[in-house]
């Protein structure tokens, strides 16, 4: 079976069903438990999905009370699932202990639900409102590593590039070794503003698997970026298993936006908005609050000769329907209540199937989004990049 696999913030999805009818749930419904699951599914074309809050003792009371009611059953590989969609139970926490230059993302995962108990328990001690998402936990990073390692989970850096709350965009002036034990990585999530191309010039990355994930904050941003596993069940270990490539499993393609769509691809002030060929002082207004750009960071970490002892899988520029001119809330709710969901949109619906229920215009930038044929005007400073026409 191939699954496609995402993170979101309420974080890891893996999907492609094709089967419709859509529930009544919107772009901007909460983001609950059950909520997740249906909009992944039904509107995303996503089989797995992990969320980040599992952690919050008001997840775990819905996850509970879901499973009380026979909506939900315990995979004995890890996760829950409601027969559609596999939900994965993780953590995202952020860590500034005092080997770090500043705070960092990680996302912890744990095999089951009785694990994640134990661990929320025991991270309780450690933060301030544990039932927030991305809490700042008081404890050193190794120490959160092997309590995640001790209880068979897996830890992963979150968007490693990004200038804020990240390993290498504040955690780290040049190695992860300054903070963590590159020993105790599961993985490495890339982030929106960079790819595989990116991020294989630093060469202590090498040897990990790289996960691209959507880091939703709002339905309508799951799928984003995911990835295409080579798995035989839906599983938490059977998704260990494919981030160190065992027993055929493995990460078959990498889907993420283009990197020059992200927030912060480029150098850029934050105060006149200019893009800057480097950091430092703004050579349009003179202020010096810029804010770096992840091209130039992976150009400061990058090595020029790099061991490349990984075959990587192939990275699939992707841009959201959303991102496309034209396509506007319901044009897109027609697009998918004829044509499945979005990963069928994206990636499979033909020119004629699009253009019946559109016009030539958006079937054909459609297809040229898939065929990495529209311009993209690079973001930075906080700011998304643009399509264009």
């Amino acid at each position: 079976m191939d699954l496609l696999t995402f993170y979101t913030d309420l974080h890891v999805h893996i999907g492609s069903t094709y089967n419709g009818n859509p529930v009544k749930i919107t772009a901007s419904s909460n983001l609950t438990f059950s909520n997740i699951i249906h909009y992944a599914h039904e509107y995303k074309g996503i089989d797995m999905v992990g969320v980040i809050d599992a952690h919050s003792p008001e997840v775990l009371l819905e996850i509970d009370q879901l499973i009380s009611q026979g909506q939900l059953i315990e995979l004995a590989e890890g996760g829950v699932s409601n027969g559609e969609v596999t939900v994965l139970l993780g953590s995202e926490i952020e860590i500034y202990d005092h080997n770090c230059s500043g705070p960092i993302h990680v996302l912890c995962f744990l095999p089951s639900l009785e694990k994640m108990k134990e661990f929320s328990n025991w991270y309780q001690s450690y933060v301030k409102n544990p039932n927030l998402s991305s809490q700042r936990m008081y404890i050193d990073a190794v120490s959160l590593q092997q309590k995640v390692r001790s209880m068979k989970g897996l830890f992963i850096p979150a968007h490693v590039f990004t200038p804020f709350k990240s390993l290498y965009g504040k955690g780290v002036k040049s190695s992860l070794t300054e903070v963590l034990n590159p020993e105790l990585i599961d993985g490495v999530e890339l982030g929106l503003s960079s790819d595989t191309q990116m991020a294989e010039q630093v060469e202590e990355l090498k040897n990990y698997t790289f996960l691209t994930n959507s880091d939703a904050h709002s339905l309508e941003k799951i799928g984003r970026e995911y990835q295409s596993l080579k798995l035989l069940r839906p599983t938490f270990q059977e998704l260990k298993k494919a981030l160190y490539r065992f027993e055929g499993r493995e990460v078959i393609a990498n889907y993420g936006m283009n990197p020059l769509l992200g927030k912060y691809y480029t150098t850029r002030c934050r105060e006149c908005d200019h893009s800057l060929p480097q950091y430092g002082k703004c050579d349009y207004c003179g202020s010096t609050k810029i804010i770096k750009g992840v091209k130039e960071r992976i150009s400061e970490l990058s090595n020029k000769q790099v061991t490349k002892n990984v075959d990587r899988p192939p990275y699939i520029h992707q841009v959201p329907l959303q991102y496309v001119p034209g396509i506007g809330p319901k044009t897109l709710e027609v697009l998918r209540s004829h044509l499945y969901h979005d990963m069928y949109i994206i990636h499979d619906a033909t020119y004629e199937e699009i253009k019946k229920l559109t016009n030539p215009a958006i079937a054909r930038r459609i297809y040229d989004l898939r065929q990495g044929r529209l311009t993209v005007k690079p973001g930075g400073g906080g700011k998304y990049g643009q399509v264009i026409d």
